[in-house]
């Protein structure tokens, strides 16, 4: 084995009860690297990183960390080892301070009494070397999801870990919080530590790393460095066929103006917001983090109230007070956080699909049942929903599919407009791909879409025209055919002050 190979993992295979998981798969990791692992949902990363972390134990393949044959039959072996996971939603003690949290299993002990001045020295230490301006006194709970997860790199370095597992890191960070992550990673590649980074987000791993390996329905694709791959060579080799349009938007001929917004104000929230959509069109509406994108759909949505302004739907000012007034209207909305605001999770998928039309499957007060799964199981097949059946429970289905349950519960109500906030967020590469094609087919029969959306490409190749938020005002619109992305990305940012 190479000098600089910190951890080879050979011929790793696992099967669950009716699942080949993984197959066959060989990973090799350098030290001081950030080694990208990217593919589908389903595609065999969660079970992989799973055995390194010693969760799961595999059933053939050898583990070898600095030339050493090792077995890891659990959590605590790895972390012996140096291995250390760092989760999307940080596995921390929030009624704790940093200082507990970073040491808590390995406190610093005299005589059976924690040393808190040695604890603060050392936590201190440990935050200032990943350059984290957080005091270790500090309640983990008034922290940020940003701060949450330096915490997490800090406390994996107090167990001298020499490999950091990075699990969709900048999936809830502002644009400025990714950049801050950034370089933290890469301060901590200098020093010689591995990164396994796992992202759906090719600005994360084109920005990030030294080598991507791809895995697919449990087999290891291939490994390549960074340079030697683009987006379309990735995507091709993550689901198996040639994406030639990856963003297949079909041009459409916007019809009439369903909404149109003047002067539209929240205090705290937003101020003097102008916008319209037309039937068939595709308008996104984008920013940074805070900008007030979201506040200003959940208004037209009806779950949040404007101070100022109007709201004219199809030629007529309205109010919209709740969102049942929305929904009357036609008016659909995707949120942002589909699993705590747009879906019941236990609940079957068929029943998440038909629950806000009910009222149209039922005849003097009796829901009937054929109806409601003859809706349900007709939004399965046109979006493709990957599930068993419609009685599958929602919460099985991979973040991507539970996108399109969201999508097909809008539809069932037959909207005119639908206000997607954050679309594609934290789902695969083919899902979506597939719901860009879903969008575009509904552009296509006349529906009119304001799209919300931090992704640059995904903005500028799926929407008929751009508005951007910079601090709750619109700064700035553009029509197809003047979008730069240098200018879009100017509108965005806030102007210094004294400029």
């Amino acid at each position: 084995m190479p000098s600089n190979v910190l951890l080879q993992m050979s011929g790793i295979s696992k099967t669950f009860p009716g699942v080949r998981a993984l197959e066959d798969v060989s990973f090799t990791l350098r030290a001081g690297e950030i080694h990208a692992l990217v593919g589908e949902n389903g595609a065999g990363k969660s079970t992989f990183i799973k055995v390194l972390a010693g969760v799961h134990t595999p059933d053939s393949g050898s583990i070898r960390l600095n030339d050493r044959l090792v077995t890891l039959r659990t959590p605590l072996d790895a972390q012996r080892l140096g291995i250390a996971a760092i989760h999307q939603h940080a596995a921390l003690y929030p009624d704790l301070s940093v200082e507990e949290n970073i040491f808590i299993g390995h406190e610093f002990l005299r005589g059976g009494i924690i040393r808190w001045r040695r604890t603060r020295r050392e936590a201190k230490r440990l935050l200032d070397e990943i350059g984290a301006a957080i005091s270790p006194s500090e309640s983990v709970g008034a922290l940020s999801v940003a701060k949450r997860q330096m915490v997490e790199i800090a406390k994996a370095l107090s167990v001298n870990a020499c490999i950091l597992i990075m699990d969709e890191p900048t999936a809830a960070l502002s644009k400025r919080e990714s950049v801050e992550l950034y370089e933290i990673s890469r301060r901590l590649r200098a020093q010689g530590t591995a990164i396994i980074l796992i992202s759906h987000r090719f600005e994360d791993v084109f920005g990030l790393a030294d080598r991507v390996t791809v895995l697919r329905d449990g087999r290891g694709i291939g490994t390549w460095d960074i340079g030697d791959v683009d987006e379309s060579k990735l995507v091709n080799h993550m689901v198996g066929r040639e994406l030639t349009q990856f963003y297949p938007k079909k041009p459409t001929a916007p019809g009439r103006t369903l909404l149109e917004v003047k002067g539209l104000g929240r205090m705290g929230s937003y101020r003097d917001v102008s916008l319209s959509v037309r039937a068939g069109e595709i308008v996104g509406l984008t920013g940074l983090v805070g900008a007030g994108r979201t506040e200003v759909v959940e208004t037209l949505f009806g779950a949040a109230r404007a101070d100022t302004g109007s709201i004219n739907w199809e030629g007529k000012r309205v109010q919209i007070r709740c969102p049942l007034d929305a929904m009357r209207l036609g008016i659909g909305m995707l949120p942002e956080d589909r699993q705590i605001e747009g879906l019941l999770l236990p609940w079957s998928v068929g029943r998440n699909i038909t629950l806000p039309s009910l009222d149209t499957h039922s005849r003097k007060g009796f829901l009937s049942a054929r109806t409601e799964r003859r809706v349900a199981d007709l939004h399965k097949e046109k979006l493709s929903i990957k599930a068993p059946s419609v009685d599958t429970p929602t919460v099985s289905l991979s973040g991507g599919n539970q996108q399109k349950v969201v999508l097909g519960k809008l539809l069932a109500t037959k909207p005119k407009l639908l206000l997607l906030d954050e679309p594609t967020k934290g789902v695969d590469v083919g899902s979506k791909a597939a719901i860009y094609e879903i969008m575009s087919d509904l552009a296509a029969q006349g529906i009119g879409i304001l799209m919300v959306s931090s992704e640059m490409p995904e903005v500028m190749h799926m929407a008929d025209r751009i508005i951007v938020m910079r601090e709750g005002r619109v700064s700035a619109a553009f029509d197809a055919d003047e979008y730069d992305q240098n200018r879009i990305l100017e509108a965005m940012i806030p102007v210094a002050i004294g400029s």
